[in-house]
């Protein structure tokens, strides 16, 4: 096969993908897409379920396959020529799946299906499929409909081009620092910047607004003109408010198009708001039950937040000689408190946590708790650092997993999970497919020949994701449209994920993954103990930061007018729920790719509601830690059992009560922060 983009025997050819195989295998598989539709709507096709899925089913999933394999390279290995493919193939990908969503042939084959003769997980993807049909404007008729269609290619397109911002942006800012305005930045850190200027053959050291880079400055340089240097180029990336040579990757007129054509994608279909649609296949009834949500929560944290802010405030005067502390300050301040109420520090914490030791850890306590073993693995990758992995069950494969863990140019920020491929019993051959997914994370490389040191939020970070790839590869379900992650509500799907983040504050199982880089020697228990005592410092100020992106994106997308100044509301979300002020020259929006480049929009306050879930969950493991302290393999498996292998198979709160037994309760989260 010459083109890779086209084998689909196994696992995507990652290591052969060039630009020149996109725009070909695109328009092959779009052309067997289209083949495949029209045979099946044809009057003589019948409505059956297994039928339509072996046909019509089997060659969008290649299509699906083919295409994410190039968006994972886009967002993993960009480069001028990757990224000028992909956005010459995106529109006529979009447009398909824009078509296939809304065709009235297709929707009337899938109405003649009866569900009573289905198996429950092919009712639940039935049903989610008639409401996405809806969604998708499959009821729309005429001009109506054209517009529909031309209104998510624009937005497929204005989205690529805010990512692309957004991560051009970050990538394009560098400051060569001097030595004596590193004072107090942790040396692999300090390090790490001289060889970035010394490979590029300049004097000094380079300082980036990766994370990596750019954290330890805001929370440990003693320079305050260096913080605040940072801190402006961090928070105007992508706007007009960034240096002049910057301002090309503004992203504001993006933003007001975008809200526009959300607005109006919600008339056409119906609703008063994109809010109000974005919620028709969530958990959450209506804009106003999330609002009230989180202006609850808001009440709860402020206190504790109010009395964070005057201890800092304090402590700066007192002991920091910053009198009046600006913007740039706080997380300098906040590091240096905690650093002087619990006697330690992220630095000393980090040495500790070498990766190597990390993964180890993970692995184990996934393995136990959940009666799996997972074992390296060979595939096909895009870069050297990528590991792979298989998970198995009794010598049978479960699932396999990419692993790419360290930031470089090119790879956009964050951390996530992404599916390469669905569980599925195949329709065409009847074989069991076994879920793949990709990991992705941002830390710092290794120095001095020495491995990766991990913060203890990147380490929360990586049992994050592992949620993620939990829920999608350990799933038992048959049925791809519901297995794993997928037909899982939006703001339940968050769940399994801070789930995990759990295991990072327990002694008994953070002991296992911890060995200092230098002398081998575990995590001190009295160290530990100062850890957790502070684990909730500053957590009313973390909830209220939170509670303000998610009321911001909410009434952004439910009362917002788009072609009104959305700093404007911005600033009316702070005055109501933030007790720390910004800067009138930050521009946070514009980079906030969840919400415009990454899926959340109108559902920001997923990781909110799904905390809810998560903590109430971790509940059930407190009440029944055996005498070592260690969570109960039996509580495991019902977690196992009714979460993560029913995936999207039923409503999630469905799988929840059949885990809890019962219906969830706000108590075990703020129990968990601190806030009880």
């Amino acid at each position: 096969m010459s083109n890779p983009l086209l084998d689909f025997d196994d696992l995507p050819r990652f290591d052969r993908i060039r630009p020149e195989h996109v725009g070909p295998a695109v328009d092959t598989l779009l052309a067997q897409g289209e083949q495949a539709l029209e045979q099946v709507v044809a009057p003589d096709f019948p409505a059956d379920w297994t039928r339509l899925a072996a046909t019509l089913d089997c060659a969008t999933e290649r299509l699906g396959c083919a295409w994410g394999a190039v968006s994972h390279l886009n967002s993993v290995a960009d480069t001028p020529e990757l990224r000028a493919a992909y956005n010459e193939a995106l529109p006529r990908v979009t447009d398909f799946w824009t078509r296939l969503g809304s065709d009235e042939r297709l929707y009337a084959k899938y109405k003649s299906i009866d569900p009573a003769g289905l198996n429950p997980e092919q009712r639940q993807a039935h049903k989610n499929a008639m409401r996405n049909f809806v969604l998708g404007g499959a009821e729309l008729t005429g001009a109506a409909k054209e517009r529909f269609a031309a209104i998510q290619e624009r937005q497929a397109e204005l989205s690529q081009k805010f990512s692309e911002n957004a991560l051009d942006a970050t990538d394009a800012f560098a400051y060569y620092a001097s030595a004596d305005e590193l004072e107090g930045v942790p040396h692999d850190v300090v390090h790490a910047a001289r060889a970035a200027a010394q490979a590029e053959g300049k004097e000094g050291y380079k300082l980036t607004l990766k994370m990596p880079s750019y954290l330890p400055v805001m929370q440990f340089a003693r320079s305050g003109a260096l913080r605040e240097r940072l801190y402006r180029a961090y928070v105007t990336r992508a706007s007009e408010q960034a240096g002049e040579e910057l301002r090309r990757f503004d992203n504001s007129a993006l933003i007001r198009e975008i809200l526009a054509l959300r607005q109006e994608e919600a008339r056409l279909l119906g609703y008063g708001s994109f809010g109000e649609m974005s919620l028709v296949p969530k958990m959450a009834d209506s804009p106003k039950q999330v609002i009230e949500f989180l202006r609850t929560l808001a009440a709860k944290a402020r206190p504790y937040a109010e009395r964070d802010v005057a201890d800092m405030r304090a402590f700066a005067a007192e002991h920091l000689g910053i009198a009046d502390p600006q913007p740039w300050d706080w997380s300098f301040i906040g590091e240096k408190l905690k650093e002087a109420r619990y006697a330690f520090s992220e630095q000393e914490v980090k040495q500790y946590f070498t990766a190597p030791k990390v993964l180890g850890g993970l692995f184990k306590i996934v393995e136990t708790l959940f009666e799996v073993a997972i074992r390296r693995d060979q595939a096909p990758v895009w870069h050297e650092c990528v590991e792979f992995y298989r998970i198995e069950r009794g010598g049978e494969l479960v699932g396999q997993f990419y692993l790419d863990p360290a930031a470089r140019n090119g790879k956009r920020g964050g951390a996530w999970m992404d599916d390469v491929r669905a569980r599925w019993l195949r329709p065409d051959n009847g074989r069991l497919q076994t879920p793949v997914a990709h990991l992705v994370c941002n830390f710092a490389e290794g120095v001095d020949g020495k491995p990766p040191l991990l913060t203890h939020d990147d380490v929360t970070t990586l049992f994050h994701e592992s949620g993620h790839g939990l829920h999608h590869m350990l799933t038992r379900v048959n049925e791809h449209d519901v297995s794993g992650i997928s037909g899982v509500e939006w703001d339940a799907v968050e769940l399994p994920s801070q789930f995990m983040e759990n295991f990072c504050w327990e002694w008994n199982v953070l002991r296992h993954m911890t060995a200092h880089v230098d002398s081998g020697q575990p995590l001190p228990r009295e160290l530990f103990d100062k850890m957790l005592a502070a684990r909730n410092f500053q957590s009313g100020l973390q909830t209220l930061r939170q509670v303000e992106f998610a009321l911001f994106d909410m009434l952004l997308h439910t009362e917002h007018a788009p072609d009104a100044d959305y700093m404007a509301l911005l600033r009316r979300v702070r005055d109501e729920v933030a007790v720390l002020p910004a800067p009138a020259f930050s521009r946070t929006p514009n980079t906030f790719s969840h919400i415009f480049a990454g899926g959340y929009a109108a559902g920001y306050y997923s990781y909110k509601w799904a905390e809810v879930l998560s903590a109430d969950a971790w509940s059930a493991f407190e009440e029944t830690m055996d005498a070592q302290g260690l969570p109960s393999l039996e509580t495991g498996r019902k977690y196992r059992q009714e979460i993560l292998e029913a995936g999207g198979s039923r409503p999630a709160i469905e799988s929840f009560k059949a885990f809890r037994g019962r219906e969830p309760t706000l108590d075990a989260l703020l129990r968990h922060q601190g806030m009880a």
